[in-house]
């Protein structure tokens, strides 16, 4: 048994991107900056960032692209999944991406920290669903 399921909570390192595929669908791909802090054993405070490329399909998609700015902060559930691909020099290439399945838009604060009164007001969290 296994479970592929995440849970992530940063912000958008760029303006989404939207797309569609032949068939019509909406596709929709936006980076995302995850912090961490903790300290070193000596007690010194560090902080790394890790990048996630996330993908959003669908009516989902064109409701974050329209949304959703570089900065913003956003809760993101879904999946992993693995692209394997090979390049025009015959290299075999692959990635690991989170596919949202549910992505919630934190209001916007003055600090950037998505806290929960926004500096526009109250402006509240809302979510934009996989139908």
């Amino acid at each position: 048994m296994s479970i592929n399921h995440l849970t992530l909570l940063g912000n958008l390192t760029r303006d989404p991107e939207l797309r569609y595929t032949p068939g019509g669908s909406a596709v929709c791909q936006f980076g995302l900056g995850l912090n961490r802090r903790y300290k070193t054993a000596s007690g010194e405070l560090r902080e790394e960032t890790a990048f996630v490329e996330v993908v959003v399909w669908g009516k989902q998609a064109e409701v974050v692209a329209a949304h959703m700015t570089k900065g913003r902060a956003v809760f993101v559930e879904g999946r992993l999944q693995q692209d394997t691909w090979e390049t025009d020099g015959g290299e075999r290439r692959s990635r690991l991406k989170a596919v949202a399945e549910r992505v919630t838009f934190l209001p916007r604060s003055g600090n950037g920290a998505g806290a929960a009164a926004g500096a526009d007001g109250d402006e509240p969290a809302w979510v934009a669903e996989e139908a």
